[in-house]
């Protein structure tokens, strides 16, 4: 079943001679639990297309459907409320607010929507999160592993549709980069978790179930590694 549906999306910035399309009529599906890695080089589109599927920019042209939601239909603040529901983002630089506790930072969607936290679904996140001793600590008081970390726990507290990881691995070291992938595709199997990931990493992305390489702001190429 498609949790996912992105019908002839397309971007461009500018106008005239100076526009830039950075994506042009981009079509695909992604079904519940599936992993997927998006892969092309620098300036491809896959970043804008990250975007556009996480709701942070609006397309030219085109559709986006999520959980059977057309979400560029939604105003504003509509659009603010379900990108905090039901899409957990990931970045490569975590983006915590520094003044909060590791706790707080995880349970901020929920606090935002003036949601009672789960306290048990929070104390299993922290704990598989390896973050039990850390939750009164504050962003600079961790690794950078350990801050990747917390902002996987805020990415599912609030039990979205999708998980959306640009480069989640990309300020991190070998180790720490290794235990993330698996953290990551650990909520994905067990809990059925959609997973899609943003990624220049080759070793990351045969990992997934399937890969879609965009070039040119096109798919190139969308294969199934694990059926």
């Amino acid at each position: 079943m498609s949790i996912v549906q992105i019908e002839n999306l397309s971007k461009i910035y500018g106008k005239g001679e100076t526009a830039v399309k950075a994506l042009d009529d981009v079509s695909f599906s992604v079904n519940k639990g599936e992993f997927v890695a998006i892969i092309g080089p620098s300036g491809s589109g896959k970043s804008t297309l990250l975007h556009l599927l996480g709701g942070v920019d609006r397309p030219t042209s085109g559709k986006v459907m999520i959980d059977n939601t057309d979400i560029y239909k939604l105003d504003e603040t509509q659009l603010a409320i379900f990108r905090r529901r039901q899409i957990g983002l990931i970045y490569q630089f975590y983006n915590l607010i520094p003044i909060l506790t590791v706790e707080e930072n995880i349970t901020l969607p929920m606090l935002l929507d003036q949601h009672k936290v789960d306290s048990g679904q929070l104390e299993s996140i922290v704990s598989t999160l390896g973050l039990d001793q850390r939750l009164d600590h504050l962003p600079n008081q961790l690794s950078g592993g350990q801050q990747q970390r917390v902002s996987i726990g805020r990415a599912l507290i609030s039990n979205p549709a999708i998980i959306l990881a640009d480069e989640p691995t990309g300020n991190l070291d070998s180790k720490n980069s290794k235990e993330i992938i698996e953290l990551l595709k650990m909520f994905n199997k067990t809990y059925n978790q959609t997973l899609i990931v943003i990624t220049h990493d080759e070793r990351i992305a045969l990992q997934a179930d399937r890969v879609i390489e965009i070039a040119d702001g096109r798919v190139a190429k969308d294969e199934v590694i694990r059926p």
